[in-house]
């Protein structure tokens, strides 16, 4: 049976597949069709958003219920900046410690899977970088638990990556590290549940997962560490620039700070990230149970420490793996391919990924076990 989404768009009937993809990922349905009918053009202005000038007042408007939807949901102190940026999470990689790890300090990084990886060696290009631990050694299936942190009380900063897409393994609860400023990568589970800004001293994310389309990078800066920054960087990597100019410096990615407005709107609407993490937890407790109740699939993160976002796990062989992603694309149930550097199966169950899919899911798994089984 094909597993789709039947809808009337603009007088003609359109079928969605389940997108389970890592990102870019799924949007809400509502904030697409608000999209879809204003691209030609916004009411009463006659343009696109994607041809609005950024100095314009209209694009200021929009901005600035971008920003307000964002500090809003999270709650964000007024002692923080909210940028909107480019180059995604990976350029934040090296900005956070070009920024932020000073000549005579060394920073801590606590490694739990691929992306945390991908961190660290960007920030050994700008200074000196500590392993304050790693995961590694039992195959990135968990957290750290505090006993198990190596910290430098000195240290610049402490960097996790609040949920691995790759390894489908999240933080639960923050780390305790005392006085040194936490940063974080949470380009996959932000907006999808309450996060305690005031624990961290810099938050990250892309867009691309539970926010908005691809080309946008939130960039949530608590303005004590502005003072941290040295002299000498080049303009578009100084965080300064960007709150100096409210984001502005250069021409901004407007349509997608648009999608981002929207789904700010559409999370508020749901009742805020109180009611989106009890719903997040409802649809990853429906896969999580139909993987636990049988040996032929296997999850690949510890218990405490799954993700809400990201549910890895394995199949008896390779070949069934397979056969597996290969039949449900067939059923409309897509990008199911576990990461090519780990293998496996990967379901992407975002914010906007709707819980029929998740039942889809569970029922095209009971059947293929039962054929293959």
């Amino acid at each position: 049976m094909v597993s789709k989404q039947s809808l009337v768009s603009g007088g003609r009937m359109t079928e969605r597949i389940f997108n389970f993809s890592a990102g870019p990922a799924v949007l809400p349905l509502p904030v697409l069709e608000e999209a879809q009918r204003d691209m030609l053009a916004l009411p009463g202005v006659g343009m696109s958003v994607m041809e609005i000038s950024h100095r314009s007042k209209t694009f200021d408007e929009i901005f600035g219920r971008a920003e307000s939807g964002i500090r809003d949901l999270l709650g964000v102190p007024d002692n923080y900046h909210v940028l909107f940026l480019q180059g995604g999470a990976s350029l934040q990689f090296s900005m956070v410690a070009m920024n932020l790890l000073t000549e005579h300090a060394s920073a801590d990084y606590v490694i739990t899977g691929s992306w945390g990886k991908k961190a660290l060696k960007e920030a050994k290009r700008a200074g000196s970088a500590k392993v304050a631990a790693n995961m590694a050694d039992g195959g990135f299936t968990r957290v750290p638990t505090d006993e198990e942190l190596t910290l430098d009380p000195n240290a610049a900063y402490v960097h996790i990556t609040t949920n691995e897409t790759i390894e489908g393994v999240e933080w639960k609860q923050e780390p305790n590290v005392g006085d040194v400023p936490l940063v974080a990568d949470a380009s996959s589970d932000i907006l999808s549940h309450v996060i305690p800004v005031k624990k961290y001293g810099l938050i990250y994310a892309g867009a691309q997962k539970n926010m908005g389309p691809s080309g946008v990078t939130l960039v949530i800066l608590r303005d004590d560490l502005l003072q941290r920054i040295p002299e000498g960087l080049h303009t578009m990597l100084d965080y300064r620039t960007h709150v100096e100019n409210k984001s502005l410096y250069n021409t901004p990615n407007t349509w997608g700070i648009y999608i981002l407005s929207l789904v700010c709107k559409w999370v508020k609407d749901k009742g805020g990230l109180s009611a989106m993490q009890r719903e997040n937890e409802e649809k990853a407790a429906l896969l999580y149970d139909a993987i636990d109740s049988t040996d032929f699939y296997r999850g690949h993160a510890d218990p405490d420490s799954r993700s809400l976002m990201n549910v890895t796990y394995r199949l008896p062989s390779e070949e069934l793996e397979k056969k597996f992603t290969s039949e449900a694309t067939a059923q409309g149930l897509d990008g199911l391919k576990g990461h090519r550097s780990v293998g496996g199966v990967r379901a992407s169950i975002y914010n906007a990924f709707p819980r029929a899919g998740v039942e889809a899911l569970v029922g095209f798994m009971k059947e293929f076990e039962r054929k293959n089984g």
